[in-house]
């Protein structure tokens, strides 16, 4: 799950190095590129999230009909909602570029590349309904091999694209874009097709089991846009306050998206065991599953912290440009520093995505990004923004999320769906003295 997790951010800091080759002002267009489609992307995980947690609840009922239609139906809505994004992105591309505050240069790099990005909405989506229906029936590894394959395909043209090759032009940040576009149809064609091998071919496509997904991705919509919301402020605040500041913010961002995901195999993990546990109406294997997931993320969070500390120099020649180099330490030291509390914060979320507790954490995200928010915005209104600043309101961010998530399971009060009183009557729970 780690690994399969962490494959497609350790191609961003793959392309992350390649462009930063071709200069400050292309790194920070990279940068504004894919915040944007990374969250024009992530406000759409509830495909992947609802489905896995419904599939992995209707394996606890033992009703693998009912986990093979949903999987089915979030496939299908999954291609709509990718075809839709990109007739509605491309018109309005200037003005968001515009908004993330890229001018000139950076302006027109980053509007080419996510015009090229768009074209691999529909198979972006896919595999992630897939890949959760996959996860949903605990078979981690097909998803690693998918996600794996892509990636080690995106790489070999990122090789060849940006800089050029025999008959092939360099096409800059643009021949980044088409490698990922490639990569991303080839990655959605195979797991449709593990998907019919290990689910089977779904019976029917329910207009109903498609209305359920909504009405769970209405609180997972918002959730997620308020998370995206807070990154997309703090990507505008360092690319405001110059390209060197946008170049380092940047790089030290990749670097935490892909400890974030590789934190978030706990959080994906413990979702399956959660739902499979609810499903089953064992509470205590449920509390089980969620206790270990968090002591071993925490863990994971500190040997992370400890690594990026020790790896700063390595990072700062590899992905930051020179000029940059100056404005980078100490916001680097600040988001390793935060890594144990960031692990807490994903490791709890997929606690709360196998109980189906969405509300809550739509909640709490709404409480910790209203407070991250004005923290940038009193920065900017004073004229003290640093990115050093930025940084040090992601960490207060990440700690008010991590808060919410860890209460809400220990003392876990009432009405919370792990609470131990909660399971059905008539029901035992074999597993509440574990």
């Amino acid at each position: 799950m780690v690994v399969s997790l962490i494959a497609e951010p350790i191609t961003g800091l793959v392309d992350t190095a390649f462009v930063a080759r071709l200069g400050a002002a292309e790194l920070a267009a990279l940068g504004v590129g894919t915040v944007l489609l990374s969250s024009s992307i992530w406000v759409f995980n509830f495909l992947g999230i609802g489905t896995q947690t419904e599939v992995a609840q209707a394996l606890g009922t033992g009703d693998a009909a009912r986990g093979r239609d949903a999987c089915g139906t979030a496939v299908w809505v999954s291609a709509a909602i990718g075809v839709a994004l990109g007739l509605v992105a491309w018109p309005v591309l200037p003005t968001l570029v515009a908004w993330m505050g890229a001018r000139d240069e950076v302006a027109v790099a980053a509007e080419t590349y996510l015009a090229i990005r768009l074209l691999g909405g529909p198979p972006m989506l896919v595999m992630m309904a897939a890949m959760g229906g996959l996860r949903g029936v605990h078979d981690m590894r097909t998803p690693l091999y998918i996600a794996v394959g892509a990636n080690v395909v995106n790489i070999a043209l990122d090789a060849v694209l940006i800089f050029g090759a025999g008959p092939i032009p360099a096409l800059g940040v643009a021949g980044a874009a088409w490698a990922t576009v490639v990569a991303q149809w080839g990655g959605g064609l195979v797991a449709l097709a593990a998907v019919r091998r290990r689910l089977g071919r779904p019976e029917r496509v329910d207009l109903r089991d498609a209305r359920n997904l909504l009405v769970v991705g209405r609180d997972l919509f918002v959730r997620t846009s308020l998370l995206i919301t807070f990154l997309l402020l703090t990507t505008r605040a360092a690319t405001r306050i110059g390209s060197d500041a946008g170049a380092a913010h940047q790089a030290i961002r990749q670097v935490w998206l892909t400890t974030a995901l590789l934190l978030d195999a706990y959080a994906a993990v413990a979702q399956s065991l959660v739902g499979t546990g609810l499903g089953a109406a064992r509470i205590g294997l449920a509390r089980l599953a969620a206790g270990v997931a968090t002591r071993w993320a925490f863990v994971s969070g500190v040997a992370i912290g400890a690594a990026m500390l020790l790896g700063e120099s390595f990072v700062a020649a590899w992905l930051v440009p020179e000029s940059a180099r100056e404005v980078f330490s100490a916001a680097w030291r600040v988001a390793a520093l935060a890594q144990p509390i960031n692990a807490l914060s994903f490791a709890t979320d997929g606690i709360h995505w196998g109980a189906r507790d969405y509300r809550y954490l739509r909640n709490a995200m709404a409480c910790s990004t209203a407070i991250g928010a004005a923290g940038l915005l009193l920065g900017e209104w004073r004229g003290t923004e640093t990115l050093l600043s930025v940084w040090w309101v992601t960490t207060l961010w990440i700690t008010v999320r991590a808060v919410f998530g860890t209460v809400r399971v220990w003392p876990s009060w009432r009405g919370a769906p792990l609470r131990p009183s909660n399971r059905p009557i008539g029901r035992a729970d074999d597993d509440q003295s574990v």
